[in-house]
């Protein structure tokens, strides 16, 4: 009995370091620790800018579900829907028995609600607020520590920064930057201020946001847009400004600079406002508009 209990206890020496090995921690940006005895293999984001940043590091097959509203990459429109970013459907979401699921902070309580209700049920949430390049960069390499993939992460991290540099390389030292208004909505404008992923987007592009405000979304009436009198108008095109009205058919926006001089641009609301990989992308692309001269506008990247 005893030499039986002597091997018992040595196999459970071997076993426990690995188990603890095995283990990966980091503290999400809620200030939660987030603990799993494993790399998660199976994984639910809530927000589709996580789908991409998780299919840029080659773990697609991680996934098990979407969101209602998600279709990137293309090989998750094949996964079960769980329901929409801030009303995910736990019921469903519980049948599918992932190990992580990733949400993205939102200003609407039921963000909030949503990590609430899937804890409650035991499910492990993961809540990143990422408002930066290096928010994003930060929230990439704890992705990659929860999938036991901190390799790929770093790879995808130094490929985006390469492009990045790459940008203001070409750019060089400009001696005044645009003045760039980001429509997130018209009518009932609504532009993006300083707390937003596109004002990184926008200085990373050599362009100064316009609207001098914390907050990630501004509310502005038109005279306040006349006094900005930006020289560069983005308008987003997309889910939250379904079909603009070209800002040169407005009746009060003909006077702006903008559009006198024709540098309005219309632009993909995903590819900008969506933090994730193709956020170099948007800087590539507004770059190429905001400096045409510096770039080669055939679609060639720095």
């Amino acid at each position: 009995m005893t030499r039986y209990f002597c091997v018992f206890a040595a196999l459970l020496c071997l076993l426990l370091p690995l188990s603890a090995s095995a283990q990966v921690s980091i503290t999400d940006d809620a200030g939660d620790a987030v603990t799993l005895d494993a790399p998660a293999a199976r994984v639910i984001s809530l927000y589709g800018a996580f789908n991409e940043i998780i299919a840029a590091m080659d773990l697609t097959d991680r996934l098990v579900a979407r969101t209602r509203a998600d279709e990137l990459p293309p090989e998750i429109t094949a996964l079960p829907s769980i329901g929409t970013h801030m009303r995910p459907n736990v019921e469903l979401i519980l049948g599918l028995r992932p190990d992580l699921v990733f949400q993205m902070a939102g200003r609407r309580a039921a963000a909030g609600e949503a990590v609430a209700a899937l804890r409650a049920k035991g499910i492990t949430v993961t809540v990143f607020d990422i408002h930066t390049f290096n928010g994003l960069f930060s929230a990439i390499t704890r992705m990659g520590v929860l999938l036991g993939a901190e390799g790929k992460a770093g790879e995808l991290i130094s490929s985006m920064q390469s492009r990045l540099d790459a940008v203001t390389q070409a750019i060089g030292t400009v001696p005044h930057r645009p003045s760039v208004f980001f429509e997130v909505r018209y009518p009932n404008l609504l532009a993006v201020g300083r707390g937003s992923m596109v004002n990184d987007v926008i200085r990373a592009a050599a362009g100064a946001n316009c609207v001098d405000s914390p907050r990630k979304l501004v509310r502005l009436n038109e005279e306040e847009l006349l006094r900005l009198d930006p020289d560069v108008y983005v308008v987003q095109q997309g889910p939250m400004n379904p079909d603009p009205l070209p800002p040169s058919e407005r009746p009060h926006f003909r006077t702006l600079a903008a559009v006198q001089s024709g540098h309005i641009y219309t632009v993909d609301e995903q590819l900008f406002s969506r933090p994730g990989p193709r956020s170099v992308d948007a800087v590539e692309e507004l770059a190429a508009a905001l400096y045409p001269h510096l770039f080669d506008n055939t679609g060639e990247k720095p």
